[in-house]
């Protein structure tokens, strides 16, 4: 089955700091939901973009997308 990342962008200045934060609301969904989540975590594209992301099975898309609303998503892979 395809991983697809799922991501969220920030930019400005506090990027990285709100990514991070971002991606503490992605983890306790994923607990709150016993999803099956293969990573969570930021990254930092330059000083004044940063993204946090959710990489899941092809299968949870569907449901993930309406609930947490990405602004994208690409395939994933290792």
């Amino acid at each position: 089955m395809r991983k697809i990342k799922m991501i969220w962008d920030f930019r400005g200045p506090h990027s990285e700091k709100i990514a991070q934060h971002h991606v503490i609301h992605l983890n306790e969904f994923s607990q709150n939901n016993n999803l099956e989540v293969i990573a969570i975590d930021v990254q930092n594209i330059h000083d004044n973009h940063t993204m946090a992301f959710m990489v899941v099975t092809e299968d949870l898309v569907p449901h993930l997308r309406q609930s947490l609303k990405p602004h994208r998503g690409q395939l994933y892979e290792d």
